[in-house]
């Protein structure tokens, strides 16, 4: 199954208008003309595979800001993700520092996992990460979280069911 395509005229003048500005405006606001160039790429490209009809958007620029706007938060919130990784990292005695394919491995499975739990409730999320980072039983995440054993039981079975259903449909990509 293909993804939609938008129309190659379209897509060639809104590149044509408004890529220098956009990528202008991301680089002040990230200071990296190479992560902007980035951004301003995979904006484009998410504009390509999307299916909104270009014509019928009044506003291409705030368009183009509201994709580059969400592409940008995920990209902060990866590399703040990577950063929390790289320091607990740096804590593993180095015999038994994983090496640097297991690194990315490792990286790539808590990203998939942040994805995943995007739309549970903090409570949930919490539960889950109390569970799986810090290894603690029900009766602590309890305690922590001022719920019952009963409430910590629902959280982490819906956060198990948010990680498989991700899984699921990641294997079918």
């Amino acid at each position: 199954m293909s993804s939609p395509v938008v129309p190659h005229d379209a897509l060639a003048t809104l590149f044509r208008d408004h890529h220098r500005w956009l990528l202008a405006r991301l680089c002040r606001q990230m200071r990296c003309r190479w992560d902007a160039e980035d951004l301003t790429a995979e904006t484009f490209t998410q504009v390509a595979a999307s299916r909104t009809p270009l014509a019928s958007i009044d506003e291409p620029r705030a368009f183009l800001t509201t994709i580059a706007k969400r592409l940008l938060f995920h990209l902060r919130r990866r590399r703040d993700l990577e950063q929390a990784w790289l320091a607990q990292l740096r804590h593993f005695p180095e015999a038994f520092s994983p090496s640097p394919e297991e690194r990315a491995l490792l990286l790539e499975t808590v990203l998939l996992v942040d994805r995943a739990m995007q739309g549970l409730p903090a409570p949930a999320r919490a539960a889950f990460l109390y569970s799986q980072l810090d290894g603690l039983g029900h009766e602590q995440i309890a305690l922590r979280l001022g719920v019952s054993l009963r409430t910590v039981g629902r959280y982490l079975r819906q956060a198990w069911r948010c990680c498989l259903a991700d899984l699921h449909a990641e294997a079918a990509r």
